[in-house]
């Protein structure tokens, strides 16, 4: 295959002694939320076999709890419990007898969502729900055999393997770092008696289920955390947990309280390899090591370089089950990348939605969002060529349908076009390749620089067009709106306006906070840089202090603007950002100065600048530059106009619903309606 000489570290087998895994690339945890869901055992073996089909050499599924107090619901102790999950790995091992499946046994510890959530000290964590109940010596052996249990379960399940996480703030975490374990018995004080208990956890959990078992530990190799380990720490557990039973070393780089980005998208990629790298040193067992590599050409570097032996890709096999397939047979341009926006993975699995995926809305619903040959070829007219318009096109000629795909721009993408052009949203570049490359593969008749009429398309005789005409910018009832001051997001974005030194922007929803960034950028874009991306963070991966980040006061360039976003809504702006990466946008907005003012009243813009109403009172904000973001209306006069002439249509995306730029639901419904068409 095309793939072994253009891959050969990637595709290069990895021999454990009992066992073999075929290649370097693994799917990586991820709790999806079909752990809990109705049918879900059912609707997991779909999801898994899917990926192992597309030619992953190990998967390892979302955490499963050892018992109640770990966490809950998803839960593994039993033998009747053990014979549900077997419909998982019975499904995985009949799609690719060669793919291993991993269970991450997950104990929460003091983020599990019960009242009788266990730590090793009753601190209760910034995002936890409880102070959790402390352990005493009972407690402690009743976690560790109930450990070695679930390990034993998941062999009589057909599991090839547990992975035993370590990291992440949950229990075994917290017992690590002095912060969250000050007990002054024998399971805390000296560093020594706080892994005692992680360590014991791969011990017990080694002669539960023998020597012919996948065991992975997955370290926090840098907590990004004040007061979190230090490298000698992560060392020393390291060797003791190799020495104890482990198979591989699993590298992760954050607790879930961490005020740093590890897998945002504006996080370079591959960002964190070289802290696996530098462990992989010490040790003789294989590391993985993972966050932000997306591509086959990523993980390629990063195993070339020798900084691991094997690459976790999570949110990438949401993204695109067939990755690595696609790269075994040289078609990587065909890849739907991973484009690390969180909106629809991780953003709904901390609000307790089920996980799925903006760009491929299929990832765990592969049983209720089937894309199947149509029998009934039609030829379909899209107008409008962004994510909706994209996403239906691609779909409906996937399924044998003959489609022309109009846009009056001259190149594709729609809004995607603005995203990509914000520092720290570069991946979005890989969306609109990949859809390039689509509509070459599967023959749409693509027509840019074509603003097509309503009489065109009917007389065309279309069986059907749909409309993906996207939005127009909303323009809000504020006296002085047209004054020269004010300007339109789309120009600053587009560059087609100057931007001046003191800025009031209008709105302060995602659109507003992405001005915000790009008029207060400066240099180079941290998303394309690791030096400048630990400076902004304060990370220092040289002298590796403890959790990487303690005494690192982080440097953020700026562009010296005075920038202050405004919202109607009373509040601090910014709350409706996404849950995972919402406050990275806000902490560095903060950090370069910007002010965000909630709860205000527009009376006018004039000579003088912008004039609000806060807090009863009336105020002046002496602006150069005042931006609109204040929203956007479907753009649908089209759509009218073909249904008064009686030519069938059908609305999608922005044109459909335009309450806030959302590439997630624009492309989940025009892929809905395209796999009924």
């Amino acid at each position: 295959m095309i793939g072994q000489t253009r891959y050969p570290h990637v595709f290069q087998p990895l021999d454990l002694g009992f066992t073999r895994l075929k290649n370097r690339i693994l799917m990586g945890s991820m709790h999806t939320g079909l752990e809990e869901a109705p049918n879900g055992f059912v609707r997991q073996a779909a999801y898994y076999a899917e990926r192992a089909r597309g030619g992953v050499g190990m998967i390892i599924t979302g955490g499963i709890f050892p018992n109640l107090e770990g966490g809950g619901g998803s839960k593994l102790s039993t033998p009747a419990e053990a014979e549900q999950h077997r419909i998982v790995t019975t499904a995985v091992h009949a799609a690719d007898p060669d793919v291993k499946i991993v269970m991450q046994i997950l104990h929460a510890g003091p983020l599990a969502h019960t009242a009788a959530a266990v730590a090793p000290s009753p601190v209760r964590s910034r995002i936890g729900a409880y102070v959790p109940n402390e352990l005493d010596e009972d407690g402690i052996e009743k976690q560790l055999e109930d450990f070695a249990n679930c390990a034993a379960m998941a062999k009589l399940a057909g599991y090839d393997g547990v992975e035993i996480i370590g990291s992440a703030g949950y229990l075994l975490s917290t017992f690590l770092v002095e912060k969250t374990n000050r007990r002054t018995d024998e399971w805390g004080g000296p560093f020594e008696n706080r892994m005692r208990f992680p360590v014991e956890v791969v011990r017990r959990v080694r002669a539960a289920v023998g020597n012919d078992f996948i065991l992975i530990f997955r370290i926090a190799a840098m907590d990004m955390l004040e007061g979190g380990m230090a490298w000698d720490e992560v060392v020393t557990l390291a060797k003791a947990v190799e020495a104890a039973g482990a198979t591989i070393m699993s590298t992760h780089f954050c607790w879930h309280e961490a005020q740093v980005p590890t897998i945002a998208t504006m996080v370079p990629r591959a960002a964190f390899a070289q802290v696996t790298g530098r462990l992989r040193k010490h040790l003789t067992i294989p590391l993985i090591t993972s966050n932000r590599i997306n591509m086959p050409a990523v993980a390629e570097e990063v195993l070339a370089r020798g900084d691991a032996d094997l690459v976790s890709m999570a949110r990438p096999m949401l993204a695109d089950p067939d990755l690595v397939i696609k790269a075994l047979e040289g078609r990587e341009d065909e890849i739907n990348t991973c484009i690390a926006c969180n909106q629809a993975c991780l953003d709904h699995t901390f609000t307790g939605k089920l996980t799925s995926c903006l760009v491929n809305p299929r990832a765990c619903r592969e049983t209720e969002l089937i894309i199947v040959p149509t029998k009934t070829p039609r030829r379909l007219a899209v107008v409008g060529a962004g994510p909706a318009g994209l996403a239906y096109a691609v779909t409906a000629a996937e399924r044998g349908h003959n489609v022309t795909l109009y846009d009056g721009h001259t190149e594709i993408g729609g809004q995607f076009n603005l995203a990509k052009q914000i520092p720290g949203k570069e991946e979005f570049h890989e969306t609109l390749r990949y859809y390039a490359r689509m509509i070459e593969k599967l023959g749409i008749t693509l027509k840019l620089g074509t603003r097509v009429d309503a009489a065109t398309l009917q007389s065309a005789g279309f069986d059907e067009v749909i409309i993906a005409t996207g939005i127009d910018a909303r323009h809000p009832e504020i006296s002085g709106v047209d004054h020269p001051k004010a300007v339109k997001y789309m120009d600053v974005i587009n560059a087609r306006v100057d931007v001046g030194q003191k800025v009031a922007i209008i709105g302060a929803g995602g659109i507003g906070f992405d001005v915000a960034e790009l008029i207060t950028h400066q240099g180079t874009s941290a998303a394309t840089d690791i030096g400048v991306f630990a400076k902004e963070w304060g990370i220092d991966f040289e002298n590796h202090p403890r959790g990487g980040v303690t005494g690192i006061v982080p440097q953020v360039a700026t562009s010296g603007r005075e920038v202050t976003i405004f919202q109607r809504k009373a509040g601090a702006p910014g709350k409706g950002l996404g849950k995972t990466t919402g406050w990275t946008h806000r902490l560095t907005l903060q950090r370069r100065g910007v002010q965000m003012v909630g709860g205000v009243e527009y009376v006018r813009i004039d000579d003088d600048g912008l004039h609000v109403i806060l807090n009863g009172e009336p105020r002046l904000y002496d602006v150069d530059t005042v931006i609109i973001c204040a929203g956007q209306v479907p753009a649908r006069g089209l759509y009218d106009e073909l249904v008064a002439l009686g030519v069938k249509a059908s609305l999608i995306g922005g044109a459909f619903e335009a309450l806030e730029l959302d590439a997630k639901r624009a492309i989940n419904q025009a892929t809905e309606l395209a796999a009924a068409a």
